[in-house]
């Protein structure tokens, strides 16, 4: 779902960006086999895709969460930011990458609580500092490290808001089109 407003920038490629966006993109395209099309819109902003790589990438690697958790997570901000760009990309990367069971990509795409108890904790906490824009009551934070979560992991969460509002506000305003790659999840 995109947004009212809809920009008149143009998806940049590794062909006509410019300064980091260019070596982003470049890199992007030798590591993948193509440029997905939210990195050619981020491109228009080299501090956006910038931004959005760096923290993306040290998510991924340093974040203590399991490559299914950060599903779970990337999951849970994309559907409430209404963002059908990154619900199709992390639908895909969660069925072939990361391993997460579909019926629980399933049930976060459906906007339902997730069939497993620690998976579905950690997506009650995301969602919880999404509605309460990173304002949790300490009962919700408990509840999170009951269910095998630690402190650290509540600023990770906070890194992977960040991340998904770089993605999904610059997917709304580009209406960004699914790459043929992502094109069978929603």
């Amino acid at each position: 779902m995109g947004a009212p407003y809809r920009t008149d920038l143009e998806l940049k490629t590794a062909d006509n960006a410019e300064g980091d966006a260019a070596r982003v993109l470049q890199e992007t395209k030798q590591g993948l086999g193509f440029v997905p099309n939210m990195y050619g819109a981020m491109a228009n902003a080299p501090g956006v895709l910038t931004t959005y790589q760096h923290g993306y990438a040290y998510l991924r690697q340093n974040s203590g969460f399991t490559p299914q958790q950060q599903e779970v997570v990337f999951l849970t901000i994309s559907v409430a930011n209404g963002c059908g760009y990154c619900r199709s990309a992390h639908g895909t990367i969660a069925d072939n990458m990361s391993k997460v069971p579909k019926e629980v990509t399933d049930a976060i795409l459906d906007g339902k609580p997730a069939p497993d108890e620690t998976l579905a904790a950690l997506q009650r906490f995301v969602q919880v500092m999404f509605d309460t824009r990173g304002k949790p009551e300490p009962s919700d934070v408990e509840t999170f490290k009951a269910a095998g979560f630690s402190e650290r992991h509540v600023m990770e969460v906070i890194l992977a808001l960040a991340v998904k509002t770089l993605s999904n506000y610059t997917n709304h305003i580009f209406h960004t089109p699914v790459d043929d790659a992502f094109a069978g999840r929603s």
